[in-house]
């Protein structure tokens, strides 16, 4: 389906985003303006998410917004109901939160899972349904590309709880008809990104100290990884939400190639003109949820919807650079 057909598809849609004031679901939030939808936006602005006004600044009087927490079923039910489509992106994404906070995380990436699929069972079996999950759920890699095929073996809470709300899903799916598909999303990267701290991404807080003059922290600086700039999340998202083929399943999303954060990081300072960074030992509590190296297949999704990552690293890091530039003092 191109582009085209994508916006067609979506026009007078009836569209629940969840976490949609933060970095992905914004990015969503703007393309289906774009595409003529009904946006409602959900959005806790809990203030370590990243949830923020501005980034639906351009798009704030054609969205619909509710400050409410994916927590609360009755708030969910008075949204869900009557809607045709729901991106749920809302979660807590800190692997190292997740380890002390876990059952904030357990609330949030597990048990209001079931809430929301329970509510659309209950007053809108008819929606269908998109949820963001993350390769996490698979650890440390046996192998490499690591395809949906690959053994689950989480290495924190965070990857335990979007394992469960990802299966809570596919469930839901099977048993119920609710349909719904399941994207595992590997580093993505792009503007409206947390960057005040490393709880979305490191790559955020490089950017921040780098535009700052100060240097930034590479831990290791060996570890393989690839990253998906934010465009091409997104396209993925509508992508499988337009598909039939989509319903049940699961599918990694992953970047054009794959680099070490020591190339990554030399790569972002050539771009930027200037910087300089610092190569340090992982820090002992961080060390024990290191994945080690990583990068995905995502040859599952190409073939079925003939989704691929069109923008490459270079081009979405000048994109990411020029963003912060113009907007650094809204996101520190």
């Amino acid at each position: 389906m191109d582009s085209g057909s994508v916006a067609r598809f979506f026009r007078n849609k009836r569209i629940l985003i969840t976490g949609g004031l933060g970095f992905i679901g914004s990015n969503v939030a703007y393309r289906l303006v774009e595409f003529g939808a009904k946006i409602t936006i959900v959005d806790a602005l809990i203030p370590e998410y990243g949830g923020s006004f501005f980034n639906i600044s351009g798009i704030k009087d054609r969205v619909k917004v509710v400050i409410g927490d994916v927590r609360n079923a009755k708030k969910m039910e008075s949204l869900i109901k009557g809607m045709d489509f729901l991106f749920n992106l809302a979660g807590q994404t800190s692997h190292l939160d997740s380890m002390m906070n876990p059952f904030t995380d357990l609330e949030i990436n597990c048990l209001a899972q079931l809430s929301i699929l329970e509510v659309c069972r209950k007053y809108n079996p008819k929606i269908r349904i998109v949820f963001a999950s993350t390769r996490q759920v698979y650890g440390k890699p046996d192998y490499l590309p690591v395809n949906e095929d690959h053994l689950l073996r989480p290495v924190d809470v965070n990857g335990v709880n979007k394992m469960a709300g990802e299966w809570y899903h596919i469930l839901y799916n099977n048993v119920y008809g609710i349909k719904t598909a399941v994207l595992r999303l590997t580093n993505t990267f792009g503007p409206r990104m947390r960057i005040k701290d490393a709880r979305q991404t490191f790559l955020g807080v490089w950017i921040r100290f780098l535009l700052e003059n100060r240097a930034f922290e590479v831990w290791g600086g060996e570890q393989l990884r690839d990253f998906d700039y934010v465009d091409d999340v997104v396209k993925a998202l509508l992508l499988v939400a337009t598909k039939e083929a989509a319903c049940g399943q699961i599918f990694n999303l992953g970047g054009s190639g794959k680099i070490s954060l020591k190339e990554l990081a030399d790569l972002l300072i050539d771009l930027n003109g200037n910087g300089k960074y610092l190569v340090k030992n992982f820090p002992r509590e961080r060390k024990k949820i290191d994945i080690g190296d990583y990068y995905s297949d995502f040859h599952k999704i190409n073939k079925s919807l003939g989704w691929k990552p069109e923008i490459s690293l270079r081009v979405g890091l000048i994109r990411t650079l020029d963003y912060y530039r113009k907007y650094l003092n809204k996101y520190i």
